[in-house]
């Protein structure tokens, strides 16, 4: 069972979204507006959020850029329309996946277990792993923490999951439907818009380590170790 925080304004599909998580076990805290939204991400804690764009009041962008400036809990944005340039932007505001209305449940819920399973360690009792060192980035893929000259930097779930496959295969290329399957287990094609708005929200965490991820054109991205 997931806590999951439902922000959207529309009072039917709020009541209808929630009936069906809880539905299904999951503990569900929702709001109508993103002040109220923000509010309860500080008493629900919860597991996942699911943020309309479209609310009243603060926009769900802004909602989405306020969660992102303290706090890396997985963010599934909900769109009226697929091929909206909102969803880039969404995206590129830190949501790490999203859903097109009508809302179905089954979706929601398998984007919801998707986005949860890029947080959880590695629990299949294999030998740990060390740390990995390149330059001044180290990524600890048991305990899922990543270092800049020895600081944490902080990523959304997309964003660890997306580094760890790249620097799992140093030097070799990636293509955006390789990594969307992996990262994101989508198989649909119009969805590596995903990858490519991950990567770029990666690059600008990593600063100076920015120069590890390479994009080779016209086929993927590819993890420059040295």
């Amino acid at each position: 069972m997931s806590r999951v925080l439902l922000i959207e304004d529309d009072p039917a599909v709020r009541r209808g979204v929630e009936w069906a998580l809880r539905h299904r076990g999951h503990d569900v805290a929702a709001a109508p507006t993103g002040e109220e939204g923000l509010t309860l991400l500080r008493s629900h804690r919860p597991d996942v959020v699911v943020l309309d764009l479209m609310l009243p009041g603060i926009p769900g962008l802004d909602v989405c850029r306020r969660i992102r400036e303290h706090d890396q809990v997985p963010i599934i944005i909900v769109t009226a329309r697929g091929d909206d340039i909102d969803v880039v932007v969404g995206l590129e505001a830190g949501a790490d996946d999203y859903v097109v209305k009508p809302v179905r449940a089954s979706v929601l819920e398998a984007r919801m277990r998707a986005v949860l399973r890029r947080t959880a360690p590695d629990t299949e009792g294999r030998t740990r792993p060390r740390p990995r060192t390149y330059g001044d980035l180290a990524i600890d893929r048991a305990a899922l923490v990543v270092t800049h000259r020895g600081e944490p930097v902080p990523l959304a779930p997309s964003e660890l999951r997306l580094l760890l496959a790249l620097s799992d295969a140093p030097g070799q290329v990636l293509s955006r439907q390789q990594l969307l399957e992996q990262v994101w287990e989508h198989s649909y094609h119009g969805d590596v818009r995903l990858v490519d708005a991950c990567v770029k929200r990666l690059r600008g965490k990593l600063g100076g380590d920015s120069g590890h991820i390479e994009t080779v054109r016209g086929f993927g991205y590819r993890f420059r170790a040295a």
